[in-house]
């Protein structure tokens, strides 16, 4: 029974938080409902104080068990990961080799299996500076300290739960025994408070990744492993931050760090997980920069903001973004790998975002010649966002009318209740005093009343003259309906226009996001609307991240607006197909011409919408076996 399954299984759980039936779970993981039981049992059966799984008569849910579950090691677990973890760990621990029939007892496998492992190990060393050497029996590790910690570092990672900071996590992912589990948080909180007081901040999300580190480094000095001092550092804040990290690890975890080990630590530091603080000066940043890299920044800032029409030109923002490249191309130098928690959530909850963000990270590897993963991509998507939350906050503000008949008092009294409570997401715009008002008249987003409306709409809300919680929240709830029909209202009317009868395929084949991407783009070469290479963009586009950006839905595309016209071939599968590391239910091949930018943006991230809701996805699946069909029921989904 697979581990990863079952890990996949409550990993999906999780998100959702509501309950999901065997069956829509096995389309998931592309699994029989029979098997998903299993699973659930499995699961179970890893804690003993709380189920990780709940079932009921509505399916299954994570239960309070859940990310112990996930954590959790089963008895004499000897899963091939788990022997090969081991094996390298031994060959990092005995420089003078290990005796392959001892090892075989150790690990209670046979010789053939531990051949096995030891052609995955050479395998996972691909790429790295380290090798295997092989004297009869004897089997050794051979490269720099570096290297090594570079690949317990991987190890670790495989290990980890990215999403949490735990200090079980900790305690598997370590190497040695010189680091005590329960003394990485209070090194941790000391940390952070000591960057504070260097004037910086600190970026939690990736510091787990940067107490690894530590950790590891912490204990192969410990085994008398450590780094030999490099050249004196060109940045003089190093030495600063290395004495700081070389005084915590000795105070927390006994061990003292030399000046190669402190150094190398501090650059970690210095390009994961801080940047200067508000007392910085704009040429203090810039002095850690290159002007290459600067000037590229800038370049695909501004091509950026031209193709998706969106406000990103700013020299704030241009600094803080080239800072964060500059210390990316810093990690990709040590070959260090940065997780972000944070990269699944951002690519399901915005879309445009991290699609912006995609096409930034695919010019700036153009010119600078660095590729640039899922979570390093994740990171500028989050310098995007925060960039553009002011002008997409402006543009989600309503307008709303007042009606209140009575004294002038009562109604300044409730407008500025409105104003204090709800004044970031409405705008009043007039307060109307009639008894009997026009009600056809108020073309405001809302109009909220003190009496009984005299129509019935979302946008009609009655309130109290003196205003309430429970009016707030049926006001924001109000506001979010309007602002949701009126993005699906513009959707409706985008995809009457694009989708094609001859560009639909139910059942989609199961054979992976190449070959379907390659299927749906040629209905669409056939129609004349896009070249072939439109459908290698987009299989170059897949490849630089995945767009499955819900559990059920796929939207590939190349970053070229270059289709003679705005066009979308869809696939349904018969359950679910392979894409990436996951597995979908619906692919939705989009072509966007230069004529359409503004439709992409409303195709792009309202489609992602509808598909990240469950109970949607259910029933448009369900009865998608045709075209008209499918269309019917997106068209009655998004009209709600």
């Amino acid at each position: 029974m697979s581990r990863q399954r079952q890990d996949q299984l409550l990993s999906s759980l999780l998100r959702q938080e509501t309950w999901a039936t065997a069956g829509s779970l096995a389309d998931l993981l592309g699994v029989t409902p029979r098997s998903i039981r299993s699973y659930v049992s499995a699961l179970n059966a890893r804690t003993r104080d709380a189920d990780a799984v709940e079932s009921g008569p509505a399916g299954y849910r994570a239960g309070p068990g859940a990310r112990g579950a996930l954590r959790a090691r089963q008895a004499k677990e000897s899963a091939p990961r788990d022997r090969m973890h081991a094996l390298v760990r031994t060959l990092l621990d005995v420089p003078a080799g290990i005796d392959v029939f001892e090892m075989a007892d150790e690990l209670h496998v046979s010789e053939a299996t531990l051949e096995a492992d030891l052609a995955r190990v050479r395998a996972l060393l691909d790429g790295t500076d380290l090798t295997l050497e092989r004297d009869r029996e004897t089997v050794r590790l051979r490269g720099n300290e570096a290297a090594q910690r570079r690949l317990l570092s991987r190890l670790a990672h495989d290990e980890m739960d990215a999403a949490s900071f735990h200090p079980e996590t900790f305690r598997r992912a370590l190497a040695g025994n010189a680091v005590a589990a329960d003394a990485v948080g209070p090194f941790k909180s000391a940390l952070v408070r000591e960057l504070g007081g260097l004037g910086y901040y600190v970026n939690e999300l990736a510091i787990s990744d940067v107490l690894l580190h530590v950790a590891i480094a912490a204990d192969r000095v410990a085994a008398g492993h450590a780094l030999e001092s490099g050249q004196v550092s060109v940045r003089e804040e190093i030495p600063r931050v290395g004495a700081v990290i070389a005084r915590l690890a000795d105070e927390h975890f006994g061990v003292c760090l030399g000046e190669g080990d402190s150094d190398h630590l501090a650059s970690l530091v210095l390009t994961r997980i801080v940047a200067p603080g508000e007392d910085a000066t704009r040429e203090v940043a810039r002095s850690g920069v290159d002007p290459a890299v600067e000037a590229a920044v800038r370049a695909e800032i501004m091509r950026a903001a031209d193709d998706y029409q969106v406000d990103l030109v700013d020299e704030a923002f241009v600094l803080r973004l080239a800072l964060h490249v500059q210390n990316l191309l810093r990690r990709a130098e040590e070959s260090a790998l940065t997780r972000n928690p944070l990269t699944r959530s951002l690519k399901t909850s915005y879309p445009m975002i991290f699609e912006v963000a995609v096409s930034i990270a695919s010019g700036l590897h153009d010119r600078l010649g660095t590729p640039i993963h899922d979570d390093e991509i994740a990171y500028i998507a989050m310098h995007v966002g925060g960039r553009l939350e002011r002008s997409r906050k402006g543009e989600s503000i309503l307008t709303a009318t007042i009606v209140c008949p009575g004294y002038h008092e009562l109604q300044e009294l409730l407008r500025s209740s409105v104003d204090r409570s709800l004044g970031s997401a409405i705008e009043v715009t007039s307060v109307v005093t009639n008894v009997d008002p026009d009600w056809t008249a108020l073309d405001t987003d809302l109009v909220l009343s003190t009496i009984e409306p005299g129509l019935a709409a979302d946008r009609f809300v009655r309130i109290q003259p003196f205003l309430s919680d429970a009016d707030v929240d049926r006001i924001q709830q109000a506001a979010g309906r309007v602002r949701r029909g009126r993005r699906l209202t513009r959707l409706r009317g985008e995809l009457a226009r694009y989708f094609h009868a001859d560009a639909y395929i139910y059942p989609l084949p199961d054979e992976g996001e190449e070959a379907i991407i390659r299927l749906l783009g040629a209905r669409l070469v056939r129609a004349g609307l896009i070249g072939d290479d439109y459908i290698e963009n987009t299989i170059l586009r897949e490849q630089m991240s995945s767009t499955a950006f819900t559990d059920a839905l796929a939207v590939p595309h190349a970053l070229q607006m270059t289709a003679s016209r705005t066009a979308i071939a869809i696939g349904v599968a018969d359950g679910s197909a392979a894409w990436g590391e996951g597995r979908v239910r619906v692919v939705a091949l989009a072509a966007f011409s230069e004529d359409d930018r503004a439709a992409f943006q409303t195709v792009f991230e309202q489609f992602v919408e509808v598909f990240s809701e469950k109970d949607s996805v259910q029933r448009i699946v369900r009865r998608g076996a045709t075209f008209e069909s499918f269309l019917d029921e997106l068209v009655a989904v998004i009209d709600g």
